[in-house]
């Protein structure tokens, strides 16, 4: 099963990040929690781990604060070594598009295409643009 998170204009998806499995977005949680915050979930970035990833959403606040976390998240990551990937998609996706990731950032890649870390970003800065909530789908 796969998750996608939506911004909704009325009933219409007028943005999205597949993200892959739930499986892949748990492995970027937990690379954030064992290496970013010393293994104490949501001590340092909450909105991304403690949310539950059932059917929610973030809210415009939770977005806002999302936004500075992803962007520590970012920076952080692009200092550390890379990881292998989660995922066997993201290994052949990698290995398709000619990608050997030089470091974390670049070892978690989205179904929609790029790195997840930058497509979350992308995908909150448009529902912050719109005033809108992210949907968990």
């Amino acid at each position: 099963m796969g998750l996608c998170l939506v911004v909704h204009e009325g009933d219409e998806d007028v943005e999205e990040v597949a993200v892959g499995g739930y499986s892949d977005f748990n492995a970027l949680r937990d690379y954030v929690t064992r290496e970013l915050e010393a293994g104490k979930p949501g001590s340092r970035f909450p909105v991304l781990i403690v949310h539950s990833d059932c059917d929610g959403e973030w809210s415009v606040p939770e977005c806002e604060r999302l936004r500075e976390e992803l962007a520590v998240i970012a920076g952080e990551m692009q200092a550390r070594p890379p990881v292998a990937f989660a995922s066997e998609w993201q290994r052949s996706e990698a290995g398709s598009m000619g990608l050997v990731p030089r470091n974390a950032f670049e070892s978690f890649l989205a179904v929609s295409g790029g790195f997840l870390v930058e497509a979350l970003q992308g995908l909150v800065e448009f529902a912050l643009e719109r005033r809108a909530p992210i949907s968990f789908q």
